[in-house]
């Protein structure tokens, strides 16, 4: 069954995720076979959203942008114009794979989408996301603190340690919920920003971390080529 793929335009955050949340509701209450996974696409007001692990230090200045708690994973991030939000509505049991590769499924789509308009992005150990290089943005080169596969390769960076940011801006967000195997909340991809709103938050719960777009590396693309490039990325790499 495809995935459905839903245009929102601009919309404020907190309807956005209780229809979220109501259509995964809803889902439980049918049989799986007679709704299709859907795919949502759209761009916030500014606003900050606060995760399930969220602490309070890490927002410090929100001022005139509000806070919304949350149900997904992680911690503080900031929507706002400018930035591709995408929410896969997914039903992992009828797509076949699990919530681990659910996550690396989102995140390459994001890398294949920077790679369409010639970035390259990383992934960092034991810090979900997209990353990108501040002084070369384009090279190829692996980073020694990408994710570690077990028994194989011991110049990555080992799970347990903390994530090492040097040299990397975040370029793309990642939080999720799953509930009763279907997947709400999403990714976020930053095209062309005010990125301010971020110096008044420890971006997903730490200090200093870096917080870019593609204008910011002087990629300069338009809101709606970046989203229909995530979007079509995403609907290939959820497919079951």
């Amino acid at each position: 069954m495809e995935i459905e793929t839903h245009s929102l335009g601009r919309v404020d955050y907190l309807p956005t995720y209780e229809a979220m949340q109501e259509f995964t509701s809803q889902r439980s209450l049918q049989p799986s076979s007679s709704l299709s996974d859907q795919l949502w696409i759209c761009e916030h007001n500014p606003v900050y959203t606060q995760g399930l692990a969220g602490k309070a230090e890490h927002i410090f200045n929100p001022a005139d942008i509000p806070v919304v708690q949350t149900n997904r994973g992680g911690q503080v991030t900031y929507h706002g114009p400018g930035q591709v939000v995408a929410y896969p509505l997914i039903d992992l049991k009828r797509a076949g794979y699990f919530v681990k590769e659910y996550v690396y499924r989102i995140e390459e789509a994001v890398i294949r989408t920077l790679a369409h308009f010639g970035v390259t992005g990383h992934r960092v150990g034991g810090a979900p996301g997209i990353y990108v290089r501040l002084e070369d943005p384009f090279s190829h080169a692996l980073l020694p603190q990408r994710p570690a596969k077990l028994g194989s390769d011991p110049a990555a960076k080992q799970s347990g340690s903390d994530p090492d940011f040097a040299g990397l801006g975040k370029i793309g967000a990642l939080g999720i919920k799953v509930s009763r195997n279907c997947t709400y909340h999403g990714v976020a991809l930053n095209v062309a920003m005010d990125l301010e709103p971020y110096s008044r938050i420890n971006p997903c719960g730490y200090r200093g971390l870096q917080t870019v777009d593609l204008s910011t590396i002087g990629v300069f693309v338009e809101w709606q080529d970046a989203a229909d490039v995530l979007g079509q990325k995403l609907a290939s790499y959820l497919a079951p």
